[in-house]
């Protein structure tokens, strides 16, 4: 097994690992809380490495990237693990696996030159570290994001954005473009309900910003847990503050699954509330997502209104490739 990255020995043979908020210590023999990096005999080594469980071509749309080359394909990745254990997992089948069951079974084994290649080859422009947290497989997503920047493509995470912060010193150059959740706004629910930690997530986000990463938002909105008016609100002027009014924010329906099966499926209407609450807040650009209405899946143009790419779905159905095509305004993100 490949010997990890970000870890110090410590005392008793035991290892601290420095790859994400958690800093686990982590005794010989055990793992740390994302279930894939194991300390054996006081070294920390992964169980993931290039054991990939998820491959596939999808729009960069899924991701979601609304703003970042639109209608192309993305190669996307992911592995076993995550640093994170939300109740509402829709992925939990890979990112909670062996956390909870024990067990770890082999996926595809693939290189960062493997997937460059086929990329090239296949004339796709992105490589998207997704599906679990992409920091836990840091030992691939690193080399294949640095490889594929010499290559001319591009890399984006889909991620919880709490890596540490010599994870994210070290990403910074490399990847192009993220979307990251912003599960709530309450320091509670993110220590309760995911495990994680809100200001971890709200410092990395200024960080990738400051770093020239293309930044998307993403909220579910879960009923009764993170939809209120004041919580949403509070989201929305923090996108807006610190990382600027042109950052799209993505506010999805939530439907029961995993541990979280008591609560309801997000309204559509709700989902419409919140985005009407984001553009009154000041941002340019709010989408709605799980909902079967295209009503705001819509680019509008920040000055005059005009629909800027109309999308359905996660297919482009037309574009005007950043600039508006009534008053021609420039429309923030990288559109070709």
């Amino acid at each position: 097994m490949k010997e990890a990255a970000f870890w110090e020995p410590l005392a008793d043979n035991c290892v601290r690992c420095g790859l994400c908020f958690h800093a686990c210590r982590i005794a010989d023999g055990h793992v740390g809380f994302c279930g894939v990096r194991l300390n054996q005999a006081g070294r920390l080594v992964t169980l993931v490495d290039d054991n990939v469980v998820s491959l596939s071509l999808d729009p960069v749309e899924k991701k979601p990237l609304f703003h970042f080359l639109p209608g192309s394909g993305t190669l996307s990745l992911g592995t076993y693990g995550c640093n994170f254990s939300c109740l509402f997992c829709q992925n939990y089948g890979i990112s909670r696996a062996v956390s909870d069951t024990g067990r770890f079974q082999a996926g595809q084994h693939v290189t960062p030159e493997a997937l460059c290649s086929y990329a090239l080859e296949h004339g796709i422009r992105s490589i998207s570290f997704t599906y679990n947290e992409p920091t836990v497989f840091y030992e691939l997503l690193y080399p294949t994001a640095c490889l594929a920047k010499d290559k001319g493509l591009h890399t984006i995470m889909v991620t919880n954005g709490s890596m540490s912060a010599s994870c994210l010193a070290t990403l910074a150059p490399v990847i192009s473009a993220a979307n990251v959740d912003l599960k709530s706004w309450n320091k509670e629910f993110y220590a309760k309900i995911c495990h994680g930690s809100r200001d971890v997530v709200l410092e990395n986000l200024k960080s990738m910003k400051k770093a020239g990463w293309w930044l998307e938002i993403t909220t579910l909105l879960i009923p009764g847990l993170n939809d209120s008016e004041e919580e949403l609100r509070s989201i929305a002027a923090f996108i807006r503050d610190d990382l600027g009014p042109e950052t799209p924010w993505h506010v999805s329906a939530f439907f029961p699954t995993y541990r979280m099966t008591d609560r309801p499926a997000t309204p559509p209407e709700k989902v419409a509330l919140a985005c009407r609450y984001g553009r009154e807040e000041g941002l340019f650009f709010v989408y709605g997502g799980n909902v079967s209405s295209s009503e705001n899946e819509t680019t509008l143009c920040p000055h005059c209104h005009a629909a800027c790419t109309m999308r359905r779905g996660f297919r482009v159905l037309s574009t005007s490739l950043g600039r508006c095509p009534q008053c021609d305004a420039p429309i923030a993100g990288l559109w070709e």
